[in-house]
């Protein structure tokens, strides 16, 4: 089936003045597709159709301010957008199908790890505040601001073995928060 994108203006253009068989023609003509792309995304049915009946929802209460000028675009990016928030909200377990059935799955899986990455790096700076002052300052010293042990025990006024063991200390401390995640992942962070 061809889709006519000046046939979508028009019923869009008749939905922003109300129409509401206009609606319900673009809701049969896309919704198959975007519940397929957000089950592609999500692996759950009911999450999917929630999902896709809340963008739609969206849309009609909407109708009177939004300007859309490709509306499958417009909704595509919609549903992977709504996928990912529920992806990161609630950490569901997303598998891919294979590239040559769905294109967008390599751009899913960077958004999914910049996600993952995020998240890691928010967990990493709350186990930190769990550190003395001194800790935090000299750990964010070393792997934040890339400075050797001489440099910030230098600007600090402490000697390089204080600065040593207090690296160490929050090493320690970070490695037993985080021995539940992807460990070796964020030591090799870390470590560098």
């Amino acid at each position: 089936m061809t889709i006519d994108l000046k046939d979508d203006i028009v019923l869009w253009n008749a939905v922003r003045h109300d129409d509401e068989n206009a609606f319900k023609e673009l809701f049969d003509r896309y919704w198959g597709r975007l519940y397929n792309t957000c089950n592609r995304y999500l692996k759950n049915r009911e999450t999917s159709e929630e999902l896709v009946h809340d963008i739609f929802l969206n849309l009609w209460d909407r109708r009177r301010n939004l300007e859309i000028i490709c509306f499958e675009n417009y909704l595509l990016n919609a549903v992977r957008y709504q996928a990912y928030n529920r992806i990161r909200a609630k950490k569901l377990a997303v598998t891919y199908i294979d590239e040559s059935q769905f294109h967008d799955a390599a751009d899913a899986s960077l958004a999914d790890d910049r996600i993952n990455e995020q998240e890691l790096e928010q967990e990493v700076f709350a186990y930190m505040h769990q550190l003395p002052k001194r800790c935090q300052e000299i750990f964010r010293l070393s792997r934040f601001n890339n400075l050797s042990n001489d440099e910030i025990a230098a600007q600090l006024g402490i000697s390089k073995r204080s600065v040593e063991n207090q690296i160490t200390i929050a090493l320690k401390h970070l490695r037993l928060c985080l021995k539940h995640t992807a460990s070796l992942t964020v030591l090799f962070m870390l470590m560098k």
